[in-house]
């Protein structure tokens, strides 16, 4: 089951997010156990331009669905490209993701790049699912070819 769907809907109940408040659903994950996400320090590129990213990230039990996702960026580009998403698994142990995906023909290469990792629950709130972000990692990592 491919959780590009889930991640592009989140990702726009986000951005409507931005400017209203939700200090409820705020206050409530902070006071929950700290979940976190990390990002392996290298990533795959294979010939055909497919990206694997991996880490980390362990959670707890939640009210929908949580997903890891992840993104990267290189060089001096501001573009952001998504990389897959895995449904997470939140029973408070420390579990391994892996995102794969392609960027755009020619966009990334072998070098370094910078990777984001989201650790994000869809939480419903009066029957929507709206984004709750549990843990979100940055890290600088090196591209190798597969």
């Amino acid at each position: 089951m491919s959780v590009r769907p889930f991640l592009g809907a989140a990702a726009g109940a986000a951005l409507l997010l931005l400017g209203s408040a939700v200090a409820a659903p705020a206050a409530a994950a902070s006071a929950a156990p700290r979940a976190s996400v990390t990002v392996a320090s290298k990533g795959r590129i294979a010939v055909d331009g497919t990206i694997t990213l991996s880490g980390t990230y362990r959670c707890f039990e939640g009210s929908g669905p949580v997903l890891v996702g992840s993104s990267v960026h290189q060089g001096l580009s501001t573009v952001r490209h998504g990389i897959g998403g895995t449904r997470a698994v939140c029973d408070g142990k420390k579990r391994r993701w892996e995102n794969t995906g392609r960027a755009p023909s020619a966009a990334l290469k072998a070098g370094a790049a910078d990777v984001e990792a989201t650790l994000l629950e869809l939480r419903p709130f009066g029957g929507i699912p709206l984004p709750v972000f549990h843990a979100v990692q940055r890290q600088g990592i090196t591209l190798v070819r597969a």
